[in-house]
């Protein structure tokens, strides 16, 4: 472009080349609409309008939106609004890296870089640069041998206020790069960009709402910008807003794109509603669709009928975790902690861990949202870094920690510390960190946010006591109270006792038992009927009192699952027979099997009148 243009009155051949002029992007209406933004954008003013220093550093963490506030600034100038001495002037968004590409030679890049300051400096104050991560700068360009960095080539030029410059970076590479070098950093004004409130990402979607109605030919109701918001700042937890809101609506109007006719012409045809926002958010965070969807008020008083219906005998414990998640969901409880935290203590095989892996699949909609850690793996000091990764200086320290990697790649899951009594001391004081800020910072510097997390610990402590319920719920109190601190017990939401399992349990725990050996069958091809006096010996063969259900499982495998499995491989049970099991008068299991004479069959056999013959084993 040569000088004296009506454009550009001024030099721009280097600007032009390794820039953009977001100015001109703003007269012809390509960039977006900038929504409450306006602190930052009149701080951003106050700093160009300086006489010397005046220049910018925008501060902020990846996606609240810095870009966005240059964008806004070039938008006031290009429409009039701006103070008046930022009138007519240009805002050139820079590519170090397209200053950097195709140097061949040393000094080639200090060349590049010098010409076009001194179109800058020309230009007579004209011309805004703005400098998109900005830590770039430092050892920009530099040689292995020289000094003479982009950093350094810009320093006098700023100093002097020769040319209004604009930097963006976050703050972890602000304090990593540019308050390591005081004379950069004194001649940048820092101005903070922080997160946008959820009322302002709306607002903020809202302004977006028509450029990205355009592009994708779709209409954007109102209640799906509202659950873009609030779903991305339920599930997302790692992320900000705006941005990931936007990334949101974004998505689910490409989505659109799928189910597009050609009979369906106009915008108002593809409505993308709240249920389409769902169905990205699930997708996003492998949460069962139903279980986003699904009302969660009705959802909440349900799960307490389903739980009791599945855990047999613990009504008591089934309440309390039920009570405790409906006041954590209704806002009741400190946002920024987990949902729920938890103490399951009781005899062995009563249904602590059954109780959590029920919970997961109906809270969290997938036994996939349960992370399982055994704590007798963390029993020495040195291993409760693997929970979160090992310092600075320390074998494993890029590869994070178990619970956090697991927390930061899915945020919406339950945790289960699996008998707590056998963890190092240690473990304890990363729970009291867990439980009262809701967050842990791994050995990576990641921070692994619990706030839509359950956290569940189980313990055997006081298994051992017998006794009327009330009597063994204060004397396990007591040896709790013994064994953790009393910081760790007043963090806890709930601490539940479980009682010890009766017949009467076991008799309505091994209907739900079978229903898995059922369902084995099925698939299998054979009909499976359990007679109530097999059912009966299960219950005498497998209760005992001090291991509660546990006996009953193994009682199952022995008379019912190794005859079958017996039977199966000597081909006396095959696909497509009735079997029905049941005891003789001396207590001895029968298995009757009924089976489907075919004309193939080469051993002759006596058929009754349905043309089936009987044939009974006496184990």
């Amino acid at each position: 472009m040569e000088e004296g243009s009506e454009k550009y009155p001024f030099k721009v051949d280097a600007l032009l080349k390794y820039g953009t002029d977001l100015t001109s992007l703003a007269i012809e209406g390509v960039l977006d609409p900038v929504i409450g933004r306006q602190v930052e954008l009149d701080r951003l003013t106050q700093v160009l309008c300086k006489r010397r220093k005046n220049n910018a550093c925008l501060l902020g963490d990846p996606g609240v939106g810095k870009t966005a506030i240059v964008e806004g600034l070039a938008m006031k100038i290009a429409d009039g609004s701006a103070p008046e001495k930022l009138i007519g002037k240009k805002v050139f968004e820079i590519d170090l890296a397209r200053l950097v590409a195709g140097t061949n030679y040393t000094g080639e890049f200090e060349k590049r870089l010098v010409k076009l300051i001194d179109e800058v400096v020309d230009s007579e104050g004209s011309v805004i640069l703005f400098i998109d991560e900005l830590h770039t700068l430092i050892g920009g360009g530099a040689s292995s041998n020289s000094s003479l960095d982009a950093a350094n080539i810009l320093k006098p030029a700023l100093a002097r206020g020769d040319l209004n410059c604009i930097g963006a970076t976050t703050l972890v590479e602000y304090r990593k790069y540019i308050e390591k070098d005081p004379a950069l950093k004194r001649r940048f004004e820092p101005i903070q960009v922080l997160e946008p409130s959820p009322e302002q990402a709306i607002e903020i979607l809202k302004g977006l709402q028509n450029k990205y109605e355009t592009y994708h030919g779709v209409s954007y109701t109102e209640s799906a910008l509202i659950a873009a918001v609030d779903l991305s700042n339920r599930y997302l937890s790692d992320r900000l807003l705006p941005d990931k809101a936007i990334d949101l609506i974004d998505e689910a109007g490409a989505r659109m794109q799928l189910c597009k006719t050609k009979t369906l012409s106009s915008a108002t045809d593809y409505p993308v509603t709240e249920a389409n926002i769902q169905q990205v958010i699930s997708v996003w965070t492998g949460i069962p669709l139903e279980k986003v969807t699904t009302d969660e008020s009705k959802r909440l008083l349900e799960m307490e009928i389903v739980l009791k219906r599945c855990l047999i005998g613990q009504d008591e414990a089934v309440s309390s975790v039920c009570r405790a998640i409906r006041r954590a969901r209704v806002g009741l409880r400190d946002m920024s902690k987990p949902v729920a935290s938890f103490l399951f203590t009781g005899p062995t095989g009563v249904g602590k861990t059954e109780l959590v892996k029920i919970l997961a699949e109906e809270y969290f909609g997938s036994k996939k949202a349960l992370v399982r850690l055994d704590m007798s793996e963390y029993k020495e000091p040195h291993s409760v870094s693997r929970l979160f990764g090992s310092p600075p200086g320390y074998h494993g320290n890029k590869s994070g920690g178990q619970l956090t990697n697991a927390i930061i790649n899915r945020p919406h899951t339950l945790v289960l510390l699996d008998e707590i009594e056998k963890a190092h001391k240690r473990v304890f004081d990363v729970l009291l960190q867990i439980l009262n800020d809701g967050r842990l910072t791994d050995g990576r510097g990641r921070v692994a946010d619990f706030k839509h997390a359950i956290i569940i610990l189980t313990s055997n402590i006081g298994g051992r006591v017998k006794g009327d319920y009330d009597e063994v719920k204060k004397v396990v109190g007591v040896k709790l109270k013994e064994f953790f601190k009393p910081e760790l017990l007043n963090r806890l939401d709930e601490i539940v006792v479980f009682r010890r399992l009766n017949k009467e349990h076991l008799s309505e725990i091994v209907d739900v038992m079978l229903a898995d050996f059922y369902q084995m069958a099925e698939k299998k091809g054979i009909k499976v009927e359990l007679c109530d006096g097999f059912k009966e010996k299960l219950v005498f063969e497998g209760y005992n009192s001090s291991y509660g259900a546990r006996p009953l499982r193994r009682a199952i495998t022995r008379l019912l699952e190794d005859n079958f499995a017996e039977r199966i491989l000597n081909g006396t049970v095959t696909e497509g027979q009735s079997v029905r099991v049941d005891v003789d008068s001396a207590g001895e299991v029968l298995i009757e099997v009924n089976e489907t004479v075919t004309e193939k069959q080469s051993v002759r056999e006596d058929l009754d009148s349905c043309g089936e013959v009987l044939t009974q084993v006496k184990l």
